[in-house]
């Protein structure tokens, strides 16, 4: 394989317990993706070094991005005029493309950033909408997967994510042996550990563990709660139902509302009816986490398409990709990350037992999350909700110390210290937006949360 492989960071891996990720050094991995999904496709490398540096500052984790692109992938040239095949043939790869994609997993290296990296998306697999054409059958995703797995052996950047939007089963038509084929295909050809889930769609088929959880290559699961239903899908339900899965197996929401995407549901996408904003992209991304998932991905609508200059753009975006990197929704990300990672992280459970006020669904909902051992817990609050009744009681030691905390910027106020463990109203001095409140056990001595 040309070139040094990017191998300076600890691959990642399954923690022990099956509900989180961790580096092979034993450290929590939080899984804070973005959907770059055309970065291969559409960036040239100057640009693909201003989108990576950007991402590495905001706290990103993992770059979700796809080799065969969705836009005619496989005919459409690169920044640099190199499709992937020679005669769309997956048996004859083309050096040039493949050399950009290695060069630019190991850029992503140097800003520490994972690659989730799709090897296809779905549309060549699956024949149900987009331009394809299919060319894997269980034969050529084999070969193809064991080559990718041969090329990246050495990249430890490398999280595997097979799928690309398009379901395995879907009315009587069951593509799963394609795709168990190259999941095969890719751990032979990495020859030792590597960690590989799939992307799924959004609807009906919007976990992974609705048709592939049994499957022994899926090791964690993935959910699109998407941009097609609406304000305030209720991804944490889905989450519920993996959680509740054996195996047990992590599991997130790869793919929630973009921020900046038209609100109306597929297929219109009529820009009339609004836009998602920051304040619906954390409400879902916040959820996700508190009900159980093991990070979260954030994605905007003009990013994930590289919307620019060169491009057509799709389905309404309201600005170019380098004006939406600094978006508000994409700077608020990194406090989530941080507030998961300034308490003991494997012993993390949800609870929405905390809350013992009502708790609607919808844009109302709250969810909640502490530690197993009682040393901590966190309850989330959409931006409507100024108010709460929380029970104490499941947070151990003899006080427990309130913070009021701000997705905003990251900051914590002290809100008190008690040591009635009786059910006690809160209400928040942060206004006209979403909160958490975070409860220690006193004794703990956890610094004020999301300081790491």
């Amino acid at each position: 394989m040309p070139g040094q492989p990017s191998a300076h960071l600890p691959r990642v891996q399954l923690h022990e317990g099956g509900r989180f990720l961790m580096t092979a050094d034993g450290k929590p991995f939080f899984w804070l993706a973005d959907t770059g999904w055309e970065l291969f496709h559409r960036l040239d490398r100057d640009e693909a070094r201003r989108y990576l540096a950007n991402r590495s500052q905001k706290g990103f984790t993992v770059i979700q991005a796809v080799i065969l692109a969705e836009f005619d992938g496989l005919r459409t040239p690169n920044a640099y005029g190199a499709v992937p095949f020679i005669d769309a043939d997956p048996a004859r790869p083309n050096e040039a493309y493949f050399a950009y994609v290695d060069e630019l997993v190991r850029m992503a290296g140097e800003y520490s950033l994972y690659v989730g990296l799709l090897p296809t998306w779905g549309d060549k697999v699956t024949p149900m909408w987009g331009a394809g054409p299919v060319v894997f059958d269980e034969q050529t995703a084999r070969a193809y997967g064991e080559w990718l797995g041969r090329r990246y052996a050495q990249d430890t950047n490398i999280i595997w994510i097979i799928g690309g939007d398009r379901p395995p089963v879907h009315e009587g038509q069951d593509w799963r042996p394609v795709w168990r084929a190259m999941a095969a295909g890719i751990r032979a050809g990495v020859g030792g550990p590597c960690v590989i889930t799939y992307h799924p769609p959004g609807g009906n088929d919007r976990s992974t563990s609705v048709h592939l959880h049994e499957e022994e290559w899926l090791d964690f699961n993935m959910i699109q709660s998407g941009h097609g239903s609406g304000h305030d899908t209720p991804v944490w339900d889905a989450i519920a139902r993996d959680y509740a899965l054996t195996p047990v197996k992590p599991t997130l929401d790869a793919e929630p509302n973009y921020e900046d995407h038209p609100v109306n549901p597929w297929p219109d996408w009529n820009p009339a009816d609004g836009y998602y904003r920051d304040d619906d992209v954390r409400r879902q991304c916040y959820r996700s986490v508190f009900a159980g998932g093991c990070g979260v991905t954030y994605g905007h609508h003009s990013v994930w398409q590289f919307c620019g200059l060169r491009h057509t753009p799709v389905n309404h975006p309201d600005r170019y990709w380098w004006e939406a990197i600094d978006r508000p929704g994409a700077s608020h990300m990194i406090y989530l990350r941080r507030l998961m990672e300034s308490r003991p992280y494997f012993e993390r459970i949800p609870d929405d037992g905390l809350i013992v006020s009502e708790n609607e669904d919808g844009p109302l909902h709250q969810c909640a999350t502490r530690s197993a051992q009682g040393r901590y817990a966190m309850v989330y609050f959409p931006d409507a909700v100024r108010s709460a009744t929380i029970d104490l009681g499941k947070v151990s030691g003899s006080e427990v110390r309130a913070w009021f905390y701000d997705p905003h910027t990251g900051l914590a106020q002290e809100a008190g210290l008690f040591s009635d463990k009786n059910p006690r109203d809160f209400v928040t001095p942060l206004e006209w937006h979403d909160w958490v409140l975070v409860l220690d056990d006193a004794t703990a001595g956890f610094a004020a949360p999301g300081v790491i």
